[in-house]
């Protein structure tokens, strides 16, 4: 679900900025997007009501992450006993100009799947916000 549809408490709101956040930290000249879906009823019958997704989007391709943009989904739960949400993991893919060039998913084996793939070191501080996305959104 677009991440400006789930900031609906402060808490949600914060970490949402948190972790935008900590993406331009590392990379400035990417542009966020809260709203990465379109509201119309086709995509609405995708969009995993249990997800926070945020798009970023560089000016141009990035020769590192050899994409132009970048669909992070941040998978949660609901505990049931708590009434509360955690984060179960983070599922980040690449779009060039043909459509979805990698995918990595922390929920299964941390390895990045694709046509192309970023550059190492892109790939390992990917990892690195990936590591950080799940302790903001479990502490």
């Amino acid at each position: 679900m677009n991440a400006a549809e789930m900031a609906t408490s402060l808490e949600f709101t914060s970490k949402i900025a948190t972790v935008v956040n900590l993406f331009k930290r590392e990379f400035p000249d990417a542009k966020s997007d809260l709203k990465p879906w379109h509201n119309d009823p086709d995509t609405r019958e995708l969009i995993d009501p249990d997800s926070i997704d945020i798009g970023f989007h560089f000016p141009g391709i990035s020769r590192s992450w050899r994409v132009r943009s970048l669909l992070f989904q941040i998978r949660l739960h609901l505990d049931p006993e708590t009434n509360s949400r955690f984060c179960v993991g983070v599922e980040v893919a690449g779009f060039d100009h043909r459509g979805e060039a990698w995918r990595l998913s922390t929920v299964e084996n941390w390895k990045f799947v694709g046509a192309t793939m970023p550059s190492e070191q892109v790939g390992e501080r990917l990892k690195q916000i990936c590591r950080q996305i799940l302790e903001i959104f479990n502490s």
